[in-house]
């Protein structure tokens, strides 16, 4: 059974709180049967919305993207227990995922994220001129063909490692397509990168959605898009025999 989700009064000023204490209460809340450990909180100037947790001996080390450093008290308990629940292996609860994914999915709150993303963060990749096939001549063409020429000009590269994991991403921020180094070679046909390209292009198409607590990267329209794509079914199935299955399109 999930733990009900009680928050800080929302009317209690952020400022008054000190984040140890926000992380108390989350721990307290969530009955966890061990001895709490010192808290030590921090904001950090991260590229996006990133926030981690570690044990470290006796503490547990938290540093918060300080991105939600001006956040309502209820979205930082929020945060306290998604990240305590991460750390110690339990679930939070669907009130508290919720509640951090309405804030954060807020236009304005976007906005900073990718602002942040941009300025703070770096996308290093290899020209998209590799040994064996031309990326950015593959997104002119799919461009063309299948979107009608309307997606916007977009950076595309190899990636640096020769990646078998992620094989493909789409970074909206710095609007970037990247493609694992691993397919520049012979024995990858070129309709096999053309699949992966038309993926993430699709992503340019079909944004990131917001359903309930989950963020969805692939809708039913996108999913339905993606079908276009000549011999759909087989691309995919080579896809994942190439990868041994490992491999994902993010």
């Amino acid at each position: 059974m999930e733990q009900l989700f009680l928050p800080l009064t929302p009317a209690e000023p952020a400022e008054s709180i000190p984040l140890p204490e926000v992380f108390h209460r989350a721990f307290r809340r969530m009955a966890m049967r061990r001895p709490a450990p010192e808290f030590k909180v921090e904001f950090r100037p991260f590229a996006g919305l990133r926030s981690t947790i570690s044990l470290r001996g006796p503490s547990a080390v938290i540093h918060i993207t300080d991105l939600l450093s001006g956040a309502p008290p209820i979205v930082l308990d929020a945060l306290a227990e998604i990240l305590l629940a991460q750390l110690f292996r339990r679930r939070a609860s669907r009130e508290a995922r919720e509640c951090y994914l309405a804030y954060t999915f807020q236009p304005a709150m976007r906005q900073r994220i990718e602002q942040a993303r941009r300025e703070r963060g770096s996308k290093r990749l290899l020209p998209p001129r590799g040994r064996h096939h031309n990326l950015e001549a593959i997104f002119a063409e799919l461009n063309q063909k299948y979107f009608h020429g309307r997606l916007p000009p977009t950076r595309t590269g190899w990636s640096r490692r020769r990646s078998r994991g992620t094989l493909g991403h789409y970074d909206d921020a710095h609007r970037t397509i990247v493609i694992t180094r691993w397919f520049d070679s012979r024995r990858v046909a070129r309709e096999l990168v053309e699949y992966v390209m038309f993926h993430e292009m699709l992503h340019i198409q079909f944004p990131t959605e917001r359903q309930g607590h989950r963020r969805v990267m692939h809708s039913a329209e996108f999913r339905k898009a993606e079908k276009r794509f000549p011999k759909y079914k087989e691309a995919l199935r080579h896809l994942q025999q190439l990868s041994g299955g490992a491999g994902s399109l993010d």
